[in-house]
């Protein structure tokens, strides 16, 4: 198969043909990768920001849609012939070991999903099928955009009816929080980015107010103006620059959440005043909001089929496996407005 390769950290993705495993292993499935998003977090692990990556050279990619081929022992969740979403988080089934691929006579290695190849050998715990109604090309967003961004809202921050909320990074995890916010009635919700053409997507997911940060030291003082002097009520981060979690905190209210999506590099460390935090002020990570896919997946694709989520227009940009490097330079600089998708098989 042809695949997207990790070789060196900093550096373009390699396409280059792969071995498959020869066999399945007990709670392994062989899924043909029709389409994947990319979510930052790839963007990420290329550019080492966890620190060293003793897994290279690795494959690379969490949220995608499919179809099963094959099962090894021991799977019943899916069939051959099923339609599935590839996901980060465990669902349902067996938590089977990752696959061991093969490129230039060499081991190569995997986590327990990838997409950024044209078959994937996935844990069966990280496959739920795709909702009635879901087009293959919208499914991807199931493994991570769709499914982080609502969990974020209903988990992580466990918004209410009327409670303002400021998101800051308006990619593709931040519009679906957007989105989520909306859906709860929060008001107002306020997306901050450095670009305008996400923070006009942004406006239209559900933002009430949009703030260009870009350049800007003190666009604090335009969040205390929409907000209130007293902060509000859910402050998110997705962006994981450390001056932006700080400022975050500062920015919630005494008794209000702080929720971290986005992740610092390595050694950057934040700095807060914790008193508040005796006195019932919240900050918190988020887990890929904490979401159950197999029962988070289906209702997502529920209001989806009956027109109360938005998500074909969450696709801006698509490309083919052999373009990849030129859709990550796209997330990176900005000028993908929401979520970019590859489509393996053209």
């Amino acid at each position: 198969m042809k695949a997207a390769i990790l070789h060196e950290l900093g550096k373009p993705l390699v396409i280059d043909e792969v071995e498959l495993p020869q066999k399945l292993g007990v709670g392994q499935v062989l899924v043909k990768v029709l389409f994947s998003g990319i979510c930052g977090s790839q963007i990420g692990e290329i550019n080492g920001v966890k620190g060293e990556d003793r897994f290279l050279p690795h494959l690379l990619g969490h949220e995608g849609s499919g179809e099963v081929i094959e099962t090894g022992p021991g799977v019943w969740f899916v069939k051959q012939g099923d339609k599935v979403v590839l996901h980060w988080r465990k669902g349902a089934g067996i938590d089977a070991g990752p696959p061991v691929y093969s490129w230039k006579g060499k081991r190569l290695n995997a986590g327990f999903v990838t997409t950024f190849n044209e078959y994937a050998v996935v844990s069966e715990n990280r496959l739920t099928k795709i909702p009635a109604g879901m087009p293959m090309d919208i499914a991807p967003l199931m493994g991570c955009a769709v499914t982080t961004g609502l969990g974020v809202i209903n988990n992580n921050a466990r918004v209410k009816i009327g409670e303002s909320i400021v998101i800051l990074g308006a990619g593709g995890v931040g519009l679906n929080i957007v989105q989520g916010a909306a859906m709860c009635s929060a008001h107002p919700v306020v997306a901050v980015d450095i670009h305008d053409n996400r923070l006009e997507m942004a406006s239209r997911f559900g933002a009430t107010h949009t703030i260009n940060s870009y350049g800007k030291t003190g666009f604090s003082d335009n969040v205390y103006e929409i907000v209130g002097t007293s902060g509000a009520d859910v402050v998110i981060d997705n962006t994981g620059i450390t001056d932006m979690i700080n400022l975050a905190y500062k920015l919630t209210k005494p008794d209000g959440r702080t929720i971290l999506v986005g992740v610092p590099k390595k050694g950057d460390n934040i700095s807060i005043y914790s008193l508040d935090l005796h006195f019932d002020k919240i900050i918190t990570g988020s887990h890929g909001g904490e979401t159950d896919p197999g029962k988070d997946i289906p209702r997502y694709g529920n209001l989806y089929k009956n027109g109360k989520l938005n998500l074909d227009d969450l696709v801006t940009d698509r490309f083919s496996l052999d373009e990849i490097n030129l859709a990550i330079e796209k997330m990176k600089n900005g000028k993908s407005s929401g979520r970019c998708l590859i489509q393996m098989h053209v």
